[in-house]
């Protein structure tokens, strides 16, 4: 029985495979639009402009959500009866693959169904900057401020922490991603995240603790317990339990864990710039120490603000 299955199957495969090749030749290109309402087709040949500008001969989707058809508003075919603008009634996410499935192409009646993505390089990329300046762990979404003010307030003491505290941040979350994927995931154990994420985190700022101790006295004294505190670190947590939920791979959670901790050494960086600069400025003595710190975060997570919305890619 298995044997006749498998046999049904190939001859389906094999009958299928030139209408296939036949279906994926008529498109030359696809991409998103330059609006974010927008997705434009390029065709392999001219095609008939009645066929193409039905939307109703058109279903797309996000790749994760094939159930929810997104609804098309209009297409447009440009003079050279080859270029296909799609216009939907609300923007897309450009961040994830969408799924365009068109039942007729042309007179001949072929269907075609292809996915839209951004370049997986860009892609990548735009995970970075998201984490390193979008969406800045410290000054968009005030994680971390603990270490943040405690470890800002020389920049040599920054940057030691910053590096630190990245090398950590790498280090711990490609072994989440590592114990999500092939212990977690498969043995339905996901509500330990936290409490694995947790000690794989201890683990890794024992091991860094132990080096720095070696190696670099002088600056092991300066972080005092807030090396310590790394370990119960929002922004550590954070990185783990976002590559889990997203369903990251190993290079997107690598993209991830170096803009985050990337984030956190440019903001404790900018911060004591300024901390070293107010300790020669004329400050009322009710402001002095952390309330003017805290006034000063204020006003860079205003200036971060201005990468709302930004994209590269």
């Amino acid at each position: 029985m298995h044997r006749m299955r498998r046999i049904l199957l190939s001859l389906v495969l094999l009958l299928g495979l030139p209408v296939l090749a036949q279906a994926q030749e008529l498109i030359a290109g696809k991409s998103f639009g330059k609006a974010t309402n927008e997705i434009v087709v390029t065709f392999a040949g001219p095609v008939v402009r009645a066929v193409v500008e039905d939307p109703a001969n058109y279903r797309v989707y996000e790749e994760q959500d094939p159930d929810i058809l997104l609804a098309l508003e209009s297409v447009v075919l440009a003079e050279d009866q080859k270029t296909a603008t799609l216009t939907f009634s609300e923007p897309l996410n450009a961040r994830l693959p969408h799924v365009v499935t068109i039942d007729r192409v042309g007179e001949s009646g072929a269907a075609a169904t292809f996915t839209v993505m951004k370049p997986y390089l860009g892609y990548l990329f735009s995970i970075l900057i998201s984490a390193l300046l979008i969406n800045n762990f410290v000054f968009t979404k005030y994680l971390g401020l603990c270490v943040f003010f405690g470890t800002s307030k020389r920049k040599d003491t920054a940057k030691g922490m910053g590096l630190t505290f990245t090398l950590v941040m790498v280090v711990s979350a490609i072994m989440s991603w590592f114990f999500y994927q092939f212990v977690l995931k498969p043995y339905d154990l996901n509500f330990l995240q936290i409490v694995i994420f947790i000690g794989l985190v201890s683990l890794t700022v024992q091991a860094v603790d132990t080096v720095l101790r070696k190696v670099n006295p002088a600056l092991f004294n300066a972080f005092g317990v807030y090396l310590v505190l790394v370990i119960a670190n929002c922004v550590i947590i954070a990185v783990p339990l976002i590559l889990a939920d997203n369903e990251y791979n190993f290079w997107e959670s690598f993209m991830l864990s170096l803009g985050a901790g990337g984030g956190f050494l440019l903001a404790l960086y900018l911060m004591s710039s300024v901390r070293e600069r107010m300790e020669l400025a004329n400050i009322p003595p009710t402001f002095k120490g952390v309330p003017i710190a805290f006034i000063v975060a204020g006003q860079f997570a205003l200036a971060f603000l201005g990468f709302s919305g930004l994209t590269l890619f």
